[in-house]
């Protein structure tokens, strides 16, 4: 059989018109903005129309620890979705928008995969309709009207020292990571210590991700804080007058965006932040649009579970009132046995030895969603050909042994057929009880939050805060923010802070370095590690193979 790459299978499938997508979705057509024939926004407006019906069923997509041997969240997803269609349910699939950053550096293009994709997906991987590019301007129009006023005056009394905004760009650009800025004498500007952080790192991208509607977004964006005046007093956008014209760029931004699966099923793609150093999720809003209109949504959220499922739970949901039916953790044999210490270039030959090593790491993920969140779980197997039938076997006979049913999913060869199984078992637990609860309460200290996640999730023996985490602590509670959740700025590679310990390590101890609020988002960023908010491009980026005909064909996005 001849191997197709993604783009390929993508570019030949037969799409349908937006505006069909969006009345099988249910969206009448005064809600919908087109952009071309494959790609519409849907006004907000339909959810105040349609406050009164009840929501459909929630489902999580999450994923075991990251390896190179990679996991499929997306592909699972959307394949689910196809499959839950394919069972005669209503179904629709709610997604994160891919950054421009991995698309060129590492990663490469994130619409799924093989038979399981969003379309699009030229589109979805580039500029889609615009939404990354405007909270990147937003985000810098703030920037520009800080550094102006500083300028003309200062009357606020920033101390150019203690500004914490930074410039956003949506690329893998590590040469801005750090910069000087105002050179060049006083017409120039005020010279100062500046950086960049990608774009989906920005607090704009979570103020508008986790904004309920216009009114919540403009006055999330107030609150941001900029920096501090000499007398140590916080700085925001609205002292500044910003949110407003920040508002106005993001007007068309914080409407959701409707495509459709290579099947089509309609696909709510909107927003975009990581998980490693954001929440991870898409918008409260393509959420709740989904919610209204199916009676089962399936919506992932970034990395692993400790990451992305976390955030969605402790975070997401709690600002928005959700509550999740279901929860599914994928998983691949490959990446198991990477976790149990085989190299990636053997992870094609039988090792049940290693697959038992790395298996911890799958169950960890796995009690954490059912005793911690009282959720009802299932592991997802992403199907890859050299999987064997012991292998297969030895991983469902210890899910069983946590009472966690497991479905192979063949989404990635077959689409929606392949989604069948585990779109069964989706609907069998959506309609069992579930006592959802969060890993933390948010009347508890900053360093009890934090400790929480830490202890329960990461399963470490404790937090330390250096001393400037201490201060932060300190200053951040006198300001009255300690009532906000967490948000963990971790690698996604390991359940510790140390991406050298995989599968699921024992006594260690999680290091805080670094404490800020993002004030118009409503959480407070914990760093850890050396995470970085402006990722770099590897020795060989994904943007060497990407190329575009004289037709207009793009190849190489996968």
């Amino acid at each position: 059989m001849e191997y197709k790459t993604d783009i390929q299978i993508a570019q030949e499938c037969e799409k349908k018109k937006i505006t069909e997508i969006a009345k099988v979705a249910g969206v009448d057509e005064k809600y919908l903005e087109q952009y071309g024939n494959y790609k519409a926004k849907v006004d907000y407006q339909l959810l105040r129309d349609k406050a009164d019906k009840p929501d459909g069923k929630l489902i999580l997509v999450t994923a075991i620890t990251p390896t190179p041997a990679g996991e499929g969240k997306t592909t699972t997803s959307v394949g689910l979705t196809d499959g839950l269609r394919k069972i005669g349910k209503n179904a629709i699939v709610a997604l994160r928008e891919p950054s421009l950053g991995p698309v060129f550096g590492v990663k490469g293009g994130a619409a799924g995969g093989g038979y399981a994709q969003v379309v699009p997906m030229e589109d979805i991987n580039l500029h889609f309709t615009g939404d990354f590019h405007a909270i990147g301007a937003a985000n810098n129009l703030l920037a520009a009207m800080l550094d102006n006023h500083i300028q003309q005056g200062n009357v606020l009394g920033i101390d150019p020292r203690r500004i914490t905004w930074r410039r956003a760009v949506d690329m893998n650009d590590r040469q801005l990571r750090n910069i000087v800025g105002g050179l060049g004498g006083r017409a120039n500007g005020t010279p100062r210590e500046d950086g960049f952080d990608i774009t989906v790192a920005s607090e704009v991208m979570a103020v508008l991700c986790l904004a309920s509607d216009i009114t919540d977004l403009k006055a999330r964006l107030g609150r941001i804080i900029v920096g501090y005046t000499y007398k140590n007093e916080p700085v925001t956008a609205h002292d500044l007058k910003a949110e407003g014209a920040m508002a106005a760029l993001l007007k068309d931004a914080l409407k959701p965006n409707l495509v459709q699966t290579l099947e089509g099923t309609p696909a709510f793609i909107h927003g975009g932040p990581f998980a490693n150093i954001a929440h991870g999720c898409n918008s409260i809003t393509a959420t709740r649009m989904a919610l209204k209109l199916g009676d089962y949504v399936v919506t992932e959220a970034g990395f692993a579970a400790d990451l992305g499922a976390e955030k969605f739970l402790d975070i997401k949901c709690r600002m928005a009132g959700l509550k999740p039916s279901a929860v599914v953790v994928v998983a691949t044999v490959r990446a198991l046995k990477y976790h149990g210490g085989v190299p990636k270039a053997e992870l094609n030959s039988e090792n049940l030895e290693a697959l038992e090593k790395g298996l911890p790491n799958l169950l960890q993920h796995v009690e954490n969603i059912t005793k911690v969140y009282k959720l009802p779980c299932v592991v997802a197997i992403n199907a890859f050909p050299t999987d064997t039938k012991a292998e297969l076997d030895m991983v469902e006979a210890k899910c069983k042994e946590l009472g966690v049913n497991v479905a192979l999913s063949e989404v990635w060869a077959k689409g929606g057929e392949g989604g069948k199984a585990l779109a069964e078992e989706v609907v069998r637990l959506c309609e069992l009880p579930n006592d959802f609860s969060y890993s933390y309460e948010l009347d508890g200290s900053i360093e009890e939050k934090l400790e929480a996640i830490c202890k329960r999730i990461y399963h470490a023996d404790g937090v330390m805060l250096t001393e400037n985490a201490k201060k932060q602590a300190k200053q951040l509670t006198e300001l009255g923010f300690a009532g906000y959740p967490i948000c963990m700025a971790k690698t996604q590679y390991s359940f510790s802070d140390d991406p050298a310990k995989l599968g699921a390590p024992k006594d260690f101890t999680v290091t805080v370095r670094n404490l800020k609020v993002s004030a118009g988002a409503g959480f407070i960023v914990a760093l850890t590690g050396e995470i970085m908010t402006m990722p770099g491009l590897p020795k060989v980026p994904a943007a060497e193979k990407i190329d575009v005909d004289e037709n207009g064909v793009i190849s190489g996005l996968f």
